[in-house]
C-alpha cells in the first residue's frame, strides 16, 4: 500500500460531498423558499410529493416529518381501518428498533419472525409461520438496499389464510430500488420512507413520508398527521399528531430526486468493486432481487478483528445494527413474542456484521483502498 493510500482516511459517509455537487440548485431552492415567506404545507411540499408518488407509481404521497413519524402513523392507520380488534405486528428484529418503536407506540404487540442470512431480509416463511388471529399487520423492511419479494409473501399468506393481514413496506433505505420493474414502496398495501440525510434520498435535516394507492388509507394517514383533522379545528380521529414535512425540505428532495437513480448505480458500482476484492471468510450481504446500494455491509466471523484491520487502514467502520431489537433493555418485560422456529440466523448474523464505506461521493481512491484493505486481510 503506498504511502500517499495509507495517509487518505476513508470515511463511512460524507454529507458535505451531497451538498458541494448539489449547491447550486439547493441554494437556489432555499432561497426561493425562505424569501416567499411560506415555509409549511405549501407549493414545494405538493411539489415533492406529487413527485415522489410518480416516481415510485403509486396514486399518494403524504409528507410527514420524519420516517418513525411515517411508520407509527401507517401503522396506526392499518388498525383504524382493518385491524381494530388486533393487537400484535409482525417484524424482524434485526432492523434498529424502528419498525418495534412504531409498533409500540400504536400498542401492538411485536412478533419477531426470522431472517435469511445472505441478504438479512426476513425470511417469508417465518413471517408466515409467525401470523395468528391476533396479527393487525406485517411489516417487511427493505434492509440495506435489498428488495423483500412482497408478492412472493403475499401470495404465502393467502394461501395460509391470513389474505385479510396488510402488509406494510418499510423503505427507509430502498429508495429506488426494484423488483420485477416495480419499485419498493408501490408492492404492500401502504409504505413508508424516512428522508433522513444518510438515505440514498436525503433531506438536510428529518423528513419523511408515507405512500399508498388506497383512498382510505391515505386520507386516514392525511388526518392523523395532523392533529386527526377533518377540517382545521375539527378532530374526528383520534392518535392523531403534529407531523409535518416542511417547505424547505421538501423543495431539497425535489432537487436530488432527478439524481437518484444515477447515485444508486454508483452505489452499486461500489458494491460490485468489493465483492471483487473479499477475502476468504468475508461475504458481503446481498438480496436476490436486486438492491439500491444503502449500505455495504459485510458477514464475518472474526468482525472485531477485520474491523480493527480496516481502523489501522484509515478506514471508518460501523455496526448496522449491534443489539437485536428483542434484546434492547430498555423493552426487558414488555410484550413480545417469536416465529415459533425463534431467530437462529439473527443471532448467529448479529455478531457478524460490519459496515464500510458506500455512498455515491465516495472517489475511485477511497474505494480502492477499501477494497485494497480487505484483499489484504487473512482470517
Amino acid at each position: 500500500m503506498s504511502e500517499h493510500s495509507s495517509a487518505l482516511f476513508v470515511p463511512l459517509n460524507d454529507l458535505r460531498r451531497n451538498y458541494d455537487a448539489n449547491s447550486d440548485a439547493i441554494s437556489a431552492t432555499v432561497n426561493a423558499v425562505l424569501a416567499s415567506g411560506w415555509w409549511l404545507n405549501g407549493e414545494r411540499t405538493r411539489i415533492f410529493c406529487e413527485a415522489f408518488a410518480n416516481y415510485l407509481g403509486v396514486e399518494t404521497c403524504i409528507g410527514v416529518a420524519n420516517g418513525t413519524d411515517a411508520l407509527e402513523i401507517a401503522l396506526r392507520a392499518l388498525v383504524a381501518t382493518r385491524g381494530t380488534s388486533k393487537d400484535e405486528v409482525v417484524t424482524v428484529a434485526n432492523a434498529g428498533g424502528y419498525s418495534t418503536i412504531a409498533a409500540r407506540l400504536v400498542g401492538l404487540k411485536p412478533v419477531y419472525a426470522d431472517i435469511v442470512e445472505e441478504s438479512q431480509l426476513a425470511d417469508l416463511d417465518s413471517i408466515v409461520s409467525a401470523l395468528g388471529v391476533r396479527t393487525a399487520a406485517v411489516i417487511v423492511t427493505h434492509l440495506y438496499g435489498g428488495v423483500v419479494d412482497v408478492a412472493m409473501l403475499r401470495t404465502k399468506m393467502n394461501e395460509a389464510g391470513f389474505g385479510s393481514v396488510s402488509i406494510l413496506e418499510d423503505c427507509a433505505q430502498a429508495h429506488g430500488a426494484r423488483l420485477n420493474g416495480r419499485m419498493a414502496g408501490s408492492l404492500a398495501d401502504i409504505s413508508t420512507f424516512s428522508f433522513y440525510p444518510t438515505k440514498n434520498l436525503g433531506a438536510f435535516g428529518d423528513a419523511g413520508a408515507i405512500v399508498t394507492s388506497d383512498d382510505e388509507l391515505a386520507k386516514t394517514c392525511n388526518a392523523l398527521r395532523q392533529y386527526g383533522w377533518r377540517d382545521k379545528y375539527s378532530i374526528t380521529r383520534p392518535g392523531g399528531r403534529n407531523s409535518r414535512l416542511d417547505e424547505v425540505q421538501a423543495a431539497i428532495l425535489a432537487a436530488l430526486l432527478p439524481k437518484l437513480d444515477q447515485n444508486n448505480a454508483r452505489r452499486i458500482e461500489i458494491l460490485k468493486r468489493y465483492t471483487k476484492a473479499l477475502p476468504e471468510g468475508v461475504s458481503l450481504v446481498r438480496s436476490p432481487h436486486g438492491s439500491a446500494g444503502h449500505l455495504a455491509i459485510l458477514l464475518c466471523d472474526e468482525r472485531d478483528r477485520l474491523r480493527r484491520h480496516l481502523t489501522d487502514r484509515r478506514i471508518a467502520t460501523d455496526i448496522h445494527y449491534p443489539i437485536l431489537d428483542c434484546d434492547q433493555p430498555g423493552w426487558f418485560g414488555l410484550p413480545q413474542g417469536q416465529a415459533p422456529g425463534g431467530l437462529p440466523v439473527s443471532r448467529k448474523s448479529v455478531a457478524r456484521l460490519l459496515t464500510i464505506p458506500c455512498f455515491p461521493g465516495a472517489t475511485d481512491e477511497e474505494i480502492d483502498k477499501v477494497s485494497e484493505a480487505l484483499s489484504e486481510w487473512q482470517p
